[in-house]
């Protein structure tokens, strides 16, 4: 689980990291990360629209990605905003399969 301190909680954050991000695309999610001198934890902010799935499916999903994140958070660089946006494949895919195409992510713009 992220701790408070390592999550997006306002609109307005999750505006500026899409539209000011550097954007990195998978066939199961699209991630936005922006990156600031500012001297604070990474912080992680997650969309996973109706057209992922049910409520079930699209709360797994959101889990999957947030443990990816939560285990990935000692090789991202302080003040980082990182949003990551769930495709409808997401559905389909197992935590491993995610966990690659976040990681992959990840090396390339945070690291």
């Amino acid at each position: 689980m992220l701790a408070r301190p390592n999550r997006l909680t306002r609109g307005a954050d999750y505006k500026a990291v899409v539209r000011r991000g550097v954007k990195c695309a998978g066939s199961r999610t699209v991630m936005y990360v922006a990156v600031s001198d500012e001297d604070r934890a990474p912080r992680f902010g997650f969309i996973v629209s109706k057209q992922v799935g049910s409520a079930v499916t699209r709360n797994t999903v959101r889990r999957r990605l947030k443990a990816v994140c939560a285990g990935s958070l000692a090789g991202v660089r302080p003040g980082a905003d990182v949003v990551i946006r769930a495709l409808p494949a997401a559905a389909d895919a197992d935590f491993h399969q995610l966990a690659a195409e976040v990681e992959r992510c990840l090396e390339r713009r945070v690291a």
